[in-house]
């Protein structure tokens, strides 16, 4: 019989049922069949049912703790059982399989706006702690400046903010070194009859973003670079794919 695998209080149950870390029936279909089976000659039963494994899972990565701080009155196992959930699929190549098969239901759905793709950077503060000292070139380390801790996360949308590739980072890792990355990250998108699609016709980013090598290279990819100059005034038009991105990352945290 497998370990504790659901949460026996009332109050807690009623508490979860509407947060974002909660895997509904129809999301579990998709991801489900995606998991791989339980090791045959792995120690001892199964610790958590695996959708419960993945709730908590969303549950750190929603609230931004450290694993080891997941509570365990929610039923969803330990930190630690979380942890070794995920790595555990991601060896499995699950989420190379999700960014696959959500954007191609998408695509196929006519709900993908390939005209143009924005690019940003969000970052989110740790939840314990605050800064942290860093050594200064001629000063000791206790004397030198402090930088945010936490993380920083880099996102490419298109056009009606679906995210297309996020990537994480330490929260001191400027926007503008991500750019490429981000680009050559979006996998191949198929759904429709034809070559399955990875690029945007136009790539938006702000002042955060100006450089030469954001400039040219989409361009060597076909992308038509759309991205603000340091000192000048933003583009305009680009208010509402600003307030598109930052609508992604609210909803992504």
């Amino acid at each position: 019989m497998a370990g504790r695998d659901r949460c026996d209080d009332p109050a807690v149950r009623d508490a979860v049922s509407t947060r974002r870390w909660i895997v509904d029936d129809g999301l579990w279909a998709r991801i489900g069949p995606l998991l791989p089976s339980w090791p045959e000659k792995a120690p001892g039963p199964r610790p958590v049912a695996d959708r419960h494994c993945l709730q908590g899972i969303l549950y750190v990565l929603c609230n931004g703790i450290a694993w080891q701080l997941l509570p365990l009155e929610l039923g969803f196992g330990s930190g630690q059982t979380c942890r070794r959930g995920l790595e555990r699929w991601q060896r499995a190549g699950v989420v190379d399989q999700l960014h696959r098969i959500l954007p191609a239901e998408l695509k196929a759905a006519g709900r993908l706006d390939w005209s143009r793709a924005r690019v940003d950077g969000s970052h989110t503060r740790a939840k314990r702690g605050g800064l942290r000292r860093r050594s200064v070139a001629g000063r000791p380390a206790e004397d030198g400046q402090q930088t945010p801790t936490g993380s920083r996360h880099h996102l490419i949308c298109d056009g009606r903010g679906t995210p297309l590739k996020v990537i994480m980072t330490a929260a001191n890792v400027n926007d503008v070194t991500q750019t490429l990355a981000l680009v050559d990250g979006i996998p191949p998108v198929a759904g429709r009859p034809g070559r399955p699609r990875r690029h945007p016709e136009a790539l938006l980013g702000d002042q955060d973003y100006d450089s030469h090598a954001n400039r040219d290279e989409p361009r060597k990819r076909r992308i038509l670079p759309v991205i603000s100059r340091k000192g000048a005034p933003n583009i305009q038009g680009r208010g509402k794919p600003r307030n598109v991105v930052e609508q992604t990352f609210a909803l992504l945290r």
